[in-house]
């Protein structure tokens, strides 16, 4: 049932995109360049030696070049780009799932780092650092006026290297110094609980450890669960921005026992790469509710337009953000990397989610507190400039709010999603039947 693939990654939000690894040289199959395309690429050297020789201060040769390939990129669309060596390399990390750092989970607030949780077992959770901390200082240096990326990127490093963190601590009469030695830090990527008589698992991204995290999940659950009868499972991909592409068809190939999970298609329209599931529902076939709203992306909308179109899951929430395109991470040597859109997915059903995004099966708003009102995201792929015009799109486009509640007491979507696997709230869409699943029959 699951299964090794090439490296494949889905994603939308903070940078990242559906997208196939391509090693070695790439072959073309494009049309021969014009005596005009030369003409202009003529025009291109004529201007990059004016600006090199006549402005007003010395420009750097590489990053002229850079932007002229990061402006032709862009002028394609949102998510084609090139990744200088550097970027390469973080994008490396990010779906690996690994790293040289510290262990905690942080947002800015105020202009400082706020820790979210500590990881257990890591070097900050051993310094002591705690939930709600905040870190004013890195190495000695003030955070106010580093974003979020520069603070994290200073926090990571080689494993066994030390750094200092001041830290702001409520109800502590000054700033509080830990110097702590970087290790291997191992993202979670699923997080899970068991409440009560359902069990809730919430996948952070689709990285190299996903599947492998999500069985564990269901293994605890169904061990701290014991004689108590599980009435079924909540899926919360609300705020996943997507991740490895074979992580999410292995994640909707674990709940569904045959058929399509996504097909992609390119230019060339007899380039169609189809995913199939395999027999084997780890659930054994207990009810499923998916979660999503304006901050499930991609490999996320996958999974939950898989599982939709099969009837084997309810999906709750609102609209998500509708980035169906494919990138191909193509390799430059030494050079860095090229991320280019090469294709856009389709649900089971041959539905291009492209700029309108999954609509879930039982719309629940949930409210934003006056003080976050503006601040929180709505906008998807539709409202991105030079967006690839879906097939489906209208007037309506794609994305919702992005706002989840810290607290599970304040959660209106997932207790809804308890409610209705306990009974205690009603559907029709709710259990979802497999007999009327909506699969693509066609070539």
């Amino acid at each position: 049932m699951i299964r090794k693939a090439t490296l494949l990654i889905a994603g939308a939000l903070m940078g990242a995109s559906a997208m196939s690894l391509v090693h070695g040289s790439v072959g073309t199959s494009a049309n021969a360049a014009s005596s005009e395309t030369y003409r202009h690429l003529a025009i291109f050297g004529d201007i990059f030696e004016r600006v090199r020789a006549q402005y007003v201060t010395a420009p750097e040769d590489n990053k002229l070049v850079e932007a002229a390939i990061n402006g032709m990129l862009a002028s394609l669309d949102p998510h084609s780009s090139y990744l200088n060596p550097e970027g390469y390399q973080d994008m490396r990390v990010q779906t690996r799932g690994e790293f040289g750092g510290l262990g905690i989970e942080v947002t800015m607030e105020n202009e400082l780092v706020r820790v979210i949780a500590p990881i257990e077992d890591t070097p900050a959770a051993r310094a002591g650092v705690l939930a709600g901390d905040l870190i004013s200082q890195i190495d000695g240096e003030e955070v106010r006026g580093m974003s979020l990326a520069d603070a994290v990127d200073r926090m990571r490093g080689e494993v066994n290297t030390e750094i200092q963190l001041t830290i702001i601590r409520e109800g502590a009469v000054e700033p509080i110094r830990l110097t702590i030695t970087r290790d291997v830090i191992k993202v979670r990527a699923v997080r899970f609980s068991l409440e009560d008589n359902v069990g809730y698992i919430k996948i952070n991204q689709f990285q190299e450890r996903t599947t492998e995290d999500l069985q564990n999940a269901i293994r605890q659950i169904r061990q701290q669960a014991g004689e108590n009868e599980l009435v079924g499972y909540v899926l919360d991909l609300r705020l996943n921005p997507g991740g490895l592409l074979d992580q999410a068809v292995n994640v909707s190939d674990a709940f569904l026992d045959r058929g399509e999970i996504v097909s992609t298609r390119g230019r060339d329209p007899r380039n169609v790469t189809r995913f199939d599931s395999r027999p084997g529902d780890l659930l054994d076939g207990k009810p499923i509710i998916v979660l999503i709203n304006g901050g499930s992306a991609s490999a996320s909308e996958i999974v939950a337009g898989a599982l939709q179109d099969h009837r084997r899951a309810t999906v709750v929430g609102t609209r998500s953000f509708g980035k169906g395109s494919v990138q191909t991470i193509i390799p430059l040597a030494e050079n860095g990397a090229l991320r280019l859109t090469t294709a856009l997915y389709y649900t089971p059903a041959g539905t291009s989610i492209q700029a309108r995004g999954i609509t879930p099966d039982i719309v629940v708003e949930q409210p934003v507190p006056d003080e976050l009102l503006g601040r929180t995201t709505t906008r998807g792929e539709s409202e991105l400039r030079g967006h690839i015009i879906g097939s489906l799109e209208d007037e309506s486009g794609s994305g919702s709010s992005t706002y989840v509640p810290p607290d599970k007491a304040d959660d209106i979507q997932l207790n809804y999603a308890f409610d209705l696997l306990r009974g205690i709230q009603t559907n029709p869409a709710f259990p979802p039947s497999q007999e009327r699943a909506l699969l693509n029959q066609s070539e």
